[in-house]
């Protein structure tokens, strides 16, 4: 339909700058929205994140726990199943924290186990090769110790 009057013209011109600051603000309201959930969305991530950290390190604390216990087992493949757990904390990059209290755990129970001239248990010799291992990979710099130069 063509434009008659002035005032049609004028009106028609209104018309479009209204409806163009309304999709720019409808854009604007969009793109804030849209952060607004992206910063929720991340917020989240991160929260479960660290539960999941949380539940790794009560899970890992709990294997360390019931290893110790069963140190003191009257039967060998307990013990040696409980120094095989240790072992794997260990072998484990993440756990690096509880690595030395294994190694002074292990010690302690090897010098409690120790005995003269007598032949270690099979136990004690897989101690004493996994602080063995743990010594080299300590020396070279494998993962639980000081990088060597």
């Amino acid at each position: 339909m063509p434009l008659s009057s002035p005032s049609d013209s004028s009106l028609y011109v209104w018309s479009e700058i209204v409806r163009n600051v309304g999709i720019v603000l409808a854009g604007i309201i969009g793109l804030v929205i849209a952060w607004w959930r992206s910063r929720a969305a991340n917020m989240q991530a991160r929260a479960a994140l660290e539960q999941s950290e949380l539940a790794r390190r009560d899970h890992i604390t709990e294997i360390f726990s019931k290893s110790v216990e069963h140190l003191a087992s009257e039967k060998l493949e307990v013990r040696l199943g409980a120094v095989y757990s240790l072992w794997a904390i260990c072998q484990d990059d993440r756990y690096e924290a509880y690595t030395w209290p294994i190694i002074e755990t292990l010690s302690a129970y090897v010098r409690g186990k120790a005995s003269d001239g007598d032949e270690p248990s099979p136990d004690v010799k897989a101690i004493l090769e996994m602080l063995r291992d743990l010594t080299r990979r300590g020396a070279t710099g494998d993962g639980n110790g000081a990088e060597s130069s």
